[in-house]
């Protein structure tokens, strides 16, 4: 009995934490730190890191245990997410929603209290906007829902920087216009492998409306609009030689994938453009740091 009520807790503990979707959280975090190191011109202060990320961590795992909540219907539905908690209903709607609520009331609390205002509006408002108009809004009724909807995945780098700044500054909105504008093309290429899926469960992703060549030419204007926007980045003066150095070769090699994936006749080339897509965005924001602290 004791060992069975044991694996029992493991199980459910398994099933809490896929509720926060980690490696999405590991990403918006370090979108996060990097904004901090950009802005602090080095090593930010530890404290303010460990708050930061904390609450940082615990929003963006209540908004996608809300997230969880709310597309029980789709997710049921669709092969990819049919065995997510609450969809295969081995955790109730509600108690995801819940568990979604608290966390994210302790996460506006812990930026309040130990970071700032600013950030912690900023924070509360990338749930709001995800959950409220991105989750029960535009995925059920445009194809262009990750157009706007990824508005809230660009927050984090904004929110870096006024921890450390007390504001925002034009580097920080360069940040949010990178991550903002570099979200279709990510999402679009798996919404390309996916297509059959979305199309069953009704969401009206832009390869189901518009078809597949018409995303695969949204992608690679996409990907250019990306590289285009990292180059401007440097106007600002935030970053220097090294970002630059490193920037173009990513970005290029973003573009010629998505060409790539544009001139092919199917979609084999969708999963590389996908994969390649968090490297980019990992790979970039690194660099983001590390000129950071070079830099200054």
């Amino acid at each position: 009995m004791i060992v069975q009520h044991a694996i029992a807790s493991r199980g459910l503990l398994r099933d809490y934490i896929a509720l926060s979707k980690p490696r999405i959280v590991l990403l918006l975090l370090f979108t996060a730190l990097a904004g901090m190191f950009l802005a602090a011109g080095g090593v930010p202060d530890g404290a303010l890191m460990f708050w930061v990320l904390g609450a940082g961590a615990l929003a963006a795992a209540g908004a996608n245990a809300l997230n969880h909540s709310l597309d029980q219907d789709i997710d049921s539905i669709m092969d990819r997410t049919h065995n997510r908690p609450v969809a295969s209903g081995r955790v109730g709607p509600r108690h995801a929603f819940l568990f979604g609520v608290v966390l994210n009331v302790a996460a506006f609390g812990v930026m309040t209290s130990y970071v700032n205002l600013l950030c912690a509006a900023l924070t509360l408002s990338a749930t709001l906007f995800y959950v409220l108009v991105y989750t029960r809004g535009l995925k059920r009724t445009t194809p262009h829902n990750i157009v706007i909807g990824g508005a809230a995945g660009a927050i984090p780098p904004m929110v870096g920087w006024a921890a450390v700044t007390g504001g925002v500054g034009l580097p920080a909105l360069y940040m949010f216009a990178i991550v903002f504008f570099w979200t279709p093309p990510h999402f679009w290429a798996l919404a390309l492998i996916l297509k059959d899926d979305y199309a069953r469960a009704g969401v009206p992703m832009l390869p189901v409306v518009s078809g597949v060549r018409e995303t695969k030419r949204a992608i690679f204007a996409y990907s250019l609009l990306v590289l285009a926007l990292t180059l401007m980045f440097v106007a600002t003066g935030a970053v220097g030689w090294i970002y630059l150095g490193t920037a173009i070769p990513l970005g290029c090699l973003f573009v010629v994938l998505a060409w790539r994936l544009m001139r092919e006749s199917g979609v084999a080339g969708a999963r590389a453009v996908f994969v390649y897509s968090m490297v980019y965005l990992t790979l970039l924001f690194s660099t983001i740091a590390v000129d950071g602290l070079v830099t200054t």
